[in-house]
């Protein structure tokens, strides 16, 4: 009786160890979830976002008229972002999934009260009356991105992170998230690892907290992304330190230079080993584990473009509407839907007032007060000239499959503008090797890093890594090192001493 009692006691210790999150001395792991690329993602990561987060609002919190009291923060368009995990708000904890994002610095997620936006209703949603926890602010809030805002309230609740728990954390209850990004998005919300200085109402960010409260040895986190398509888990994130398994070598350490984005400076970009000479005299470098991409200069991503033989996207979204959603479109044809109502019943194109705008497009004028930058070919643009290729067709009584076929080959007769660019799969190992160089050191990229893959077997499509984002100075020129340069090179964002390192990932 008693050897029984023994193993029935061994085995509830070992579930109970299992369902703890993995640690070991002072840190704290928080396992990512990798979210596999499909078109859609990789279509989502426009440089207009990026734009307008790092070019006409660079200097963080922008306040609205003077009769209103919102703050609001640039935010990038998250559906590019791979890695995310799941913390708890609440007591009892309330779980939920949210990027870790060191582009940005406050906590949201979606609020029970939020009635009126689709995308609260298939996400988990955070319900204060079930939190004995719970502490009301009420004070209203905006968080922009590159197509609308997530708006909403702030609040103040316990948020569990692993085994941690920060107590009395700011957050924001999101009541409106308007935006059809947010509807196909896998995660709920987002966890800002930036500073405070680009947190809206100045709130005090989560990492903030829990070094304040005493809850990690260190002041230190890091990332590792696993790289391996196949793999089931995405990879770490580290609080109080890093993990010797994750990388090889020495970290490299920079200094940053500006805070509210992890920013720092480094030298020349070298494609193969000819250098560019654009960077030679120094560039700004912002690390952001919010975006899959690498953006960086025009003068340098045409330069790439040339050299890895890479094309236009629009003609792989026109392609990607035949594929996806090319029946829908013909039976919403085929019905008698007009064909000026076809894309906003697909859900790519959005009704604003009485005219027809694409989820990603927005005004001239927009575009020319937050400065240029390349590649912005929407799917719902390609939507909009598949109705009116198939529409020709059905006049002339051609059979589905006949006239899928037709629009799939004027797809590739779309001139390619400058933008994000697909390539070649079969031309990935005659590529160039891309190297950024950072305290004199050259951290290098393979083709096999840099180029994004979507798809399998003949459907594998290929997509550069990289994407044209210009910023005059003095804050530019300007790179974004996303996940891509991350992936490769294990990051520590050292917030004490006030530096970013790398080293190459195990």
């Amino acid at each position: 009786m008693e050897k029984k009692h023994l193993c029935a006691a061994l085995l509830l210790w070992a579930i109970t160890c299992s369902a703890l999150p993995a640690s070991s001395g002072d840190l704290l792991r928080i396992g990512l979830k990798k979210h596999r690329l499909d078109v859609n993602s990789i279509k989502a990561a426009r440089v207009a976002k990026l734009q307008d987060r790092y070019g006409k609002h660079v200097n963080g919190i922008e306040k609205k008229s003077s009769d209103s009291d919102i703050d609001i923060v640039p935010l990038k368009n998250y559906l590019d972002a791979q890695y995310y995990g799941e913390i708890g708000i609440g007591s009892p904890p309330q779980k939920f999934k949210v990027i870790f994002d060191t582009g940005s610095s406050n906590l949201w997620v979606p609020s029970s009260k939020c009635y009126f936006s689709i995308a609260c209703w298939i996400h988990s949603k955070y319900k204060a009356s079930k939190s004995s926890t719970y502490t009301r602010d009420g004070e209203s809030c905006s968080i922009r991105y590159g197509t609308g805002s997530i708006s909403g309230h702030f609040s103040m609740d316990n948020v569990q992170v692993g085994d941690l728990v920060v107590k009395d954390q700011v957050f924001i209850e999101a009541t409106r998230e308007p935006s059809i990004t947010f509807i196909v998005a896998k995660f709920d919300g987002i966890l800002g690892l930036g500073f405070q200085e680009i947190s809206v109402g100045n709130t005090t960010p989560v990492w903030y907290n829990m070094v304040g409260q005493g809850l990690v040895k260190e002041s230190v986190f890091s990332f590792w992304f696993n790289r391996d398509a196949n793999a089931k888990e995405g990879g770490e994130l580290v609080f109080g330190g890093v993990d010797p398994k994750h990388f090889k070598g020495n970290h490299t350490y920079v200094p940053l230079t500006q805070k509210g984005y992890w920013q720092f400076n480094m030298g020349d970009f070298l494609i193969g080993n000819t250098s560019t000479g654009y960077c030679a005299g120094g560039c700004a470098a912002i690390v952001d584990s919010g975006t899959s991409l690498l953006a960086g200069p025009t003068t340098i991503v045409t330069q790439i473009n040339h050299a890895i033989g890479a094309e236009g996207i629009v003609s792989m979204e026109c392609k990607t509407i035949v594929s996806q959603y090319g029946e829908m479109i013909w039976d919403l044809l085929v019905s008698g839907v007009r064909p000026d109502q076809v894309c906003s019943q697909a859900g790519l194109c959005f009704v604003d007032g009485a005219q027809h705008v694409s989820s990603n497009i927005r005004t001239v004028v927009e575009r020319e007060t937050e400065g240029s930058s390349v590649g912005e070919a929407p799917l719902c643009t390609a939507c909009e000239m598949a109705v009116v290729w198939m529409q020709n067709q059905l006049k002339q009584a051609g059979t589905k499959e006949k006239v899928l076929e037709y629009v799939n080959q004027l797809c590739e007769k779309i001139p390619s503008p400058m933008g994000e660019s697909t390539i070649d799969c079969n031309s990935i190992s005659s590529m160039p090797d891309i190297s950024f160089t950072i305290k004199d050191k050259a951290f290098v990229l393979t083709p096999e890093q840099y180029i994004l893959k979507t798809g399998e077997g003949i459907a594998t499509i290929c997509v550069s890594g990289f994407a044209a984002l210009d910023v005059p100075p003095p804050r530019g020129p300007l790179w974004i090192l996303g996940d891509v340069f991350m992936g490769p090179y294990h990051t520590v964002f050292d917030y004490g001493k006030s530096q970013v390192g790398f080293a190459e990932a195990a």
